[in-house]
């Protein structure tokens, strides 16, 4: 018995020759725009670019769930301002391309799911694969198959994905050092062929100097039940040179873990970076204090996360993650976008502490003053999380994330129709769970949450040219910023050396770039003197007129209170108006939205707003502050409103019926002497 094993063993060593495919690198071979040489467009000062690094295409298992059949290739093309069809039937379109793009499908059970819905293939007579064969046929993508999506997804792929395989395949498994083998409804060959297509696709649309496509992938991670706090991470290669397979969350859900994968991708010469996306839905996971397995956090663990996760999404489709009223009471503007329920679990509430950017930033400047490093000196971006292929950025002709999102009702915006109601109840009763009604005023609404979504968010980075090398470059020095959709142009430097600067001068950022940092650099005080900002805002010509920039600071008081602190300051007012210097607000300049028609004044507001600021609270004897920029647009209609409107209704009661967009920097950070 003994050698019949040891045969057993000795053969299948054989079959997998016991490799580690997350670690095998492979080199798509196309020639980097670097060799090519600077391109026609670069800019020592650096231009601005905007793109979007968390889209999912057919291969995530819950957008082809949602009905997505759109193809990374197709949202390539669509990022670049082509017209792409919803599957359920509508267009989809940007206002303007974009200028770079990530297609980031789930690393877990990547390309399976749409293996699943073929029942002639090998991975569609896997076990449990049934109730999703053919769930994407042509009379099946319609509007009314929402609920039996959601039923296929949440409530049947967790347990079909669960389903332990054979001994042979676990032990196969064990050997390659593969574990999503060890499940019996997992098909490799569907896997590699998905990631294959991600990469190749990425290949074939970037075109240095025009547009950057970023291989990039997202490692979906959540806390087990009954938590259940998500805490996903996108993953962005620099070059062409990327791994056989993604390191998913079956191999690991720790993020120390996926960190070290990077550490090691990294020793082959391959560099990468995570960004920790809408942390408002991790219920307190995302900015935890202690390693995984509960240890004080430690210089060791600050340096490992900032090596590998310099960035975090300040808003998406999911909620702005900036902060929350709980955690910044004095601040009139942080009931932004708040979505309050878990990502993982979204029938929770989710904790504000640790789950949010400005929390984070001021944990981070006290773990240092303890000796124990920043592991949240981050940087920010916006991105969307669509699922449909395709982000949808825009207020007044939102098409949401998910395909099924594509109407009004669907979205939650607008009373559901009589014809509908009946219809839901004839569901079968495995599906009726997922139906969640809301009875209000107007009539009968699907439930708050879909409605509660935004319509956000763009990635915005300064670099010297549109190219994988200068973008990526730009994320790790975290020259970067964030809009909740429109594209708001942001400069935000620091320094001490300003007090020539010429703000009319034709060479203003020469001279900022020379004599301080921009977004996402340290300013390190020799002596006590305070330092300069110089804030630098334009309006999108498709958004509504600026109304105010504010400088964001946080400090910590390293005196007998020991404690962090923030404050909001007005600096920069539209319509000649001028900042209370005791209270740090512009007055109200008057901008309101017509909620007859959304229509919005068109003399008020401004078109550009620049300012060199000083710190009037500046005290030397405070240790480490951050300070970052945030601009507000005139208030317009919030794209639940627009659906109101279209649909001759009252705006859904519980909703905010305007909103400011706006844009976030990366922080400054600054070090006391």
């Amino acid at each position: 018995m003994q050698a019949r094993w040891i045969l057993v063993l000795g053969v299948l060593l054989g079959m997998t020759g016991c490799t580690d495919d997350a670690l095998r690198i492979e080199d798509h071979g196309m020639a980097s725009s670097a060799e090519a040489g600077r391109t026609a467009g670069y800019n020592a000062q650096r231009n601005v670019y905007f793109g979007d690094l968390h889209v999912h295409s057919r291969h995530s298992f819950d957008a082809y769930s949602f009905g997505t059949t759109v193809s990374p290739d197709e949202s390539y093309r669509h990022a670049k301002g082509e017209a792409i069809a919803n599957p359920f039937g509508h267009e989809m379109r940007l206002r303007e391309p974009l200028d770079f793009l990530g297609v980031t499908d789930h690393g877990i059970f990547l390309g399976v799911v749409a293996a699943w819905a073929d029942p002639e293939s090998r991975a569609g007579q896997l076990p449990g694969a049934e109730p999703f064969h053919d769930i994407n046929r042509p009379e099946n993508l319609d509007y009314w198959s929402q609920q039996t999506r959601n039923w296929a997804f949440r409530g049947t792929s967790g347990r079909v994905r669960a389903i332990p395989a054979g001994p042979s395949e676990r032990l196969r498994a064990w050997m390659t050092n593969h574990p999503a083998r060890a499940l019996a409804a997992f098909d490799d060959g569907a896997h590699r062929s998905a990631w294959e297509d991600i990469v190749m696709a990425a290949q074939r649309h970037d075109d240095p100097g025009n547009f950057t496509a970023f291989i990039a992938y997202e490692w979906t991670a959540s806390t087990p039940q009954p938590e259940s706090a998500a805490y996903h991470r996108n993953v962005v290669f620099e070059s062409s040179r990327v791994p056989a397979r993604p390191f998913s969350s079956i191999d690991s859900h720790e993020p120390e873990d996926l960190w070290n994968w990077m550490d090691r991708l990294r020793d082959q010469g391959v560099d990468s970076l995570a960004i920790l996306h809408n942390p408002n839905g991790s219920n307190g996971q995302a900015f935890r204090l202690r390693y995984s397995d509960g240890r004080a956090i430690d210089t060791d663990f600050a340096a490992l996360r900032m090596r590998n996760e310099p960035l975090v999404e300040i808003t998406q489709v999911k909620g702005t993650s900036e902060t929350h009223p709980r955690l910044s009471p004095d601040d009139e503007w942080a009931d932004f976008e708040i979505l309050n329920s878990r990502k993982g679990k979204t029938t929770q509430w989710s904790e504000p502490r640790g789950s949010y950017v400005r929390d984070a930033l001021k944990n981070g400047i006290a773990l240092k003053q303890e000796g124990r490093g920043n592991p949240f000196k981050i940087g920010v971006i916006g991105s969307s999380d669509t699922h449909n292929g395709a982000p949808s950025f825009d207020e007044s002709a939102y098409f949401a994330s998910s395909p099924f999102f594509g109407t009004a009702e669907n979205r939650a915006s607008i009373p559901v129709s009589r014809e509908r109601l009946d219809y839901l109840e004839t569901l079968p009763p495995e599906v009726q769970p997922w139906v969640n009604l809301s009875d209000e005023e107007q009539g009968t609404y699907f439930g708050f949450r879909d409605a509660q979504r935004a319509a956000s968010g763009l990635a915005a980075v300064w670099a010297e040219e549109n190219t994988r090398e200068s973008i990526f470059a730009a994320f790790r020095r975290k020259e970067t910023y964030g809009t909740s959709g429109n594209r708001i142009r942001l400069r935000f430097f620091g320094g001490f050396d300003y007090g020539g600067l010429d703000l009319e001068g034709e060479d203003l950022l020469e001279a900022a770039y020379a004599g301080g940092v921009p977004m996402g650099g340290d300013l390190v005080a020799t002596d006590g003197a305070a330092p300069r900002f110089l804030v630098w805002a334009q309006r999108d010509v498709h958004g509504a007129p600026l109304q105010r920039i504010q400088v964001v600071k946080g400090w910590y008081d390293a005196g007998f209170r020991k404690q962090t602190n923030e404050r909001v300051y007005d600096v920069a007012c539209s319509d000649g108006l001028a900042v209370d210097p005791e209270t740090h607000r512009c007055p109200d300049n008057g901008a309101r939205v017509d909620l007859g028609d959304c229509s919005i004044p068109v003399d008020l507001g401004a078109t550009e707003l620049k300012v060199l600021w000083t710190d009037p609270d500046f005290d030397p004897a405070d240790c480490d502050a951050f300070y970052y920029a945030r601009v507000l647009e005139n208030p317009t209609c919030r794209w639940s409103t627009w659906d109101a409107v279209r649909n001759g209704v009252r705006p859904r009661t519980g909703l905010a019926v305007t909103i400011q967009e706006r844009a976030w920097s990366s922080p400054i950070w600054y070090a006391a002497p």
